[in-house]
């Protein structure tokens, strides 16, 4: 591994002025590494950190990589981690107008990583540097405590999604707040407009309005606006005192919880594990807003690739070359989902709608449909519109917001279902629906959603720790309940209860044989759907034994 040469030096600083010059922000430093394509397979288990903690299944994952590649040689392009300076790897074969089209891929992801506010929690971390620490900590742990190491870090890695991410960014963004009203930022006035108003008191929009009113004609008049305020809200006053003095308070995620209160950790001979447990935790919420933000990230860079490239000189006597890799990287799959295609093409069609002026009441009101297809208010802010998309949402509020049925139409796109055909003896693909709701619903259904396990401290008596999962219509995956339990016991050094549902028996999946319809036969109709009921239940492991009770 070692830096680019200063001729692809200079072609990277080129793409950053045009990218600059299209609206991506980011800082001027960066760091390019050329490595090998099998070598690249290395980065990827390690989360593409090179300094990340030494731990076995690392070593199985690029053992698998080398023998996939083995048999598949393919070439990954490029890997770019949130860093500061971003650091990104190439290949060293690439050719020179390969380059122009992935740095500026690769700008359009440290552009995203650098703006928008869910990564919010790394900006001010140095994370190759603290990766580096952490590593050499954890191999001198390791050569005192031996393999007991690893298996603090199995267990910890068996509940490192259990961190309460948003909570973390809350607290990031209360203490951020809370400086502002001590540096008189956020004064008076803000706090009985935002807060007491809105919240307190909740009054209505109508006198929401007056009081505004009220509070432009004070300043033009040079009278004082909150004598009137005090008057009529004597607790006022006090509640304002209240807020400028309150501290920021949180609950402990299942990790942090178990740091700060097990009592098997508080032991001298044990308190080496917090160490590890945090090193687990604070490297799980680092890379918690890229497993959120995966296809705006992913369709963001593809979108600025495109963009730039198809106006870069450098594509002369390359476009058929660049037609096919970008298609490869961003064609739209009828059955399955491709992160690239589906964030780029979103990105594409909210510009094109907001340059429309279609997100507008008068567009919303329209009913007739092809006065909908000619709608055209001339808004032209397209752009801007998705910069700022860009800064405020994850993929959640991306697809919820944003997929339409423009959408589905333009592109064609449908809900497929799987069904086995007894003629042929195979299974088949049917399209299923074409209706937004129903595309949206698929879609969000493949987003990473860790569940909402949280520590009942009322309940956590006695050395018991007590977990309860906010059931969302998910069950917890059963085949993981007793091996994550025991890592959980042995951390917190006591047992330990989960309360959690179950289905009532086993619902049969609509595509299954058994559930065979074929919407051509006479007179069929299509299966009801079936209704799973639950029922709750709670784990108990205790001793290394695993207990189930229905309640």
């Amino acid at each position: 591994m070692e830096l680019v040469s200063q001729h692809v030096k200079g072609i990277m600083e080129e793409c950053k002025i045009r990218a600059r010059d299209a609206g991506l922000r980011f800082d001027d430093e960066t760091l390019e590494y050329i490595v090998t394509n099998r070598d690249m397979i290395e980065l990827s288990p390690k989360v593409m950190i090179p300094t990340m903690y030494d731990y076995w299944v690392h070593d199985v994952r690029v053992l698998s990589g080398k023998g996939m590649y083995e048999a598949y040689p393919s070439n990954p392009y490029e890997t770019v981690i949130n860093t500061r300076p971003a650091i990104s790897y190439y290949n060293d074969n690439n050719p020179d107008w390969l380059n122009v089209m992935i740095f500026y891929h690769v700008l359009g992801h440290i552009d995203f990583f650098q703006n928008n506010l869910f990564y919010k929690n790394t900006w001010d971390v140095d994370l190759t540097g603290q990766a580096l620490a952490d590593k050499r900590l954890i191999s001198k742990l390791r050569s005192e405590k031996g393999r007991l190491v690893d298996y603090v870090i199995e267990f910890s890695r068996g509940i490192d999604n259990l961190v309460g991410y948003f909570r973390e960014i809350n607290i990031i963004i209360s203490k951020e707040n809370l400086r502002k009203e001590n540096q008189g930022k956020v004064n008076i006035v803000d706090y009985y407009f935002d807060i007491f108003l809105q919240r307190i008191k909740g009054v209505s929009h109508n006198t929401y309005l007056k009081e505004i009113t009220r509070y432009n004609d004070s300043q033009k008049m040079n009278t004082d606006f909150f004598e009137p305020v005090i008057s009529k809200y004597p607790e006022f006053e006090e509640l304002y005192r209240k807020k400028k003095a309150s501290k920021i308070h949180h609950e402990s995620d299942v990790m942090e919880y178990i740091i700060q209160h097990s009592p098997f950790l508080k032991l001298d001979e044990n308190k080496w594990m917090k160490t590890i447990i945090q090193i687990v935790r604070n490297t799980s919420l680092y890379f918690q807003p890229q497993i959120r933000t995966k296809i705006m990230n992913e369709g963001w860079a593809s979108y600025w690739h495109e963009y730039l490239f198809m106006r870069d000189d450098r594509i002369c006597g390359h476009e058929a070359d660049f037609a096919k890799i970008n298609a490869g990287v961003t064609s739209m799959p009828k059955v399955g989902l491709n992160p690239y295609a589906l964030g780029m093409r979103l990105f594409q069609h909210i510009e094109d709608m907001e340059d429309k002026g279609c997100y507008s009441f008068d567009y919303y009101c329209q009913k007739d449909e092809i006065k909908k297809q000619k709608y055209n208010s001339f808004k032209k802010s397209g752009g801007q519109y998705i910069f700022k998309i860009r800064e405020d949402l994850n993929d959640f509020t991306f697809i919820n917001r944003y997929i339409d049925q423009e959408f589905l139409t333009k592109h064609q796109l449908f809900v497929s279902g799987k069904r086995f055909n007894q003629t042929r003896m195979s299974w088949e693909y049917y399209i299923k629906s074409k209706n937004a709701q129903d595309y949206k619903k698929m879609v969000i259904d493949t987003l990473y959603h860790p569940p909402e396990v949280s520590v009942d401290a009322d309940k956590s008596v006695k050395g018991v720790l007590y977990l309860n999962h906010l059931f969302e219509e998910k069950p917890l995956k059963t085949d993981f309940i007793e091996n994550t339990m025991m890592g959980i016991e042995y951390l917190w050094g006591g047992p330990v209860h989960l309360e959690t549902s179950d289905p009532i028996g086993e619902a049969k999946p609509a595509g299954s044989y058994t559930n065979f319809w074929d919407p051509s036969a006479a007179g069929s109709k299509a299966p009801e759907p079936q209704t799973i009921q639950w029922k709750r239940m709670r784990y108990v492991m205790e001793n290394r034994k695993l207990h189930k009770r229905e309640l």
